[in-house]
């Protein structure tokens, strides 16, 4: 079965384009990395969002940036599990931009008191009350983490948690960046 995994990443990553295939060494994709799928530079869409204040957002603001986009919910354990991960990957790797967007009805307050709760500090935290923007990614679970070049493109994707400050993620984010 994992021999079977194994060729399947390694398809999937000969089959991406060449620009995001040659920047992952498929040898860097080990522990929660193993679970990255590379894509093929699909357009991310402009959906409107909005911040803990209500202010309108969208991810063309971030255009020129790398972005690691988290899908995530306060009543999703997984997602709650990976938080603290996603706010010291911010703080390690500050020439990227971790942004976790809260998808569906997730409160304010309750939003509020588990940042707080769980110490996150670093992350940018947007809102997409009516999973819009899940919706047209194709995100059917939670959480999912898409990786975002700087073209606005999706880079690679993760279905599930993962400790993403951990030195496997640090790394294949690292090799896409360069």
């Amino acid at each position: 079965m994992r021999k079977l995994v194994w060729l399947l990443y390694t398809g999937l990553l000969l089959g991406a384009n060449a620009g995001s295939a040659q920047a992952v060494d498929p040898a860097l994709l080990t522990g929660d990395m193993a679970k990255l799928v590379i894509a093929e530079g699909r357009p991310v869409p402009e959906v409107g969002l909005v911040d803990l204040a209500e202010a309108p957002h969208g991810l063309a603001e971030l255009q020129g940036r790398w972005v690691v986009l988290n899908f995530w919910a306060t009543w999703c354990a997984p997602c709650r599990e990976e938080m603290p991960s996603l706010d010291r990957l911010q703080a390690a790797m500050p020439d990227l931009t971790v942004l976790a967007v809260a998808t569906g009805p997730n409160p304010v307050p309750a939003l509020q008191r588990f940042l707080e709760e769980a110490a996150v500090d670093d992350l940018t935290i947007w809102r997409d009350p009516n999973s819009a923007l899940a919706r047209q990614m194709g995100v059917l679970g939670l959480p999912v983490t898409v990786i975002i070049g700087p073209d606005g493109a999706e880079v690679a994707r993760l279905i599930g948690g993962a400790e993403w400050d951990s030195a496997d993620a640090k790394a294949v984010l690292g090799a896409l960046m360069k």
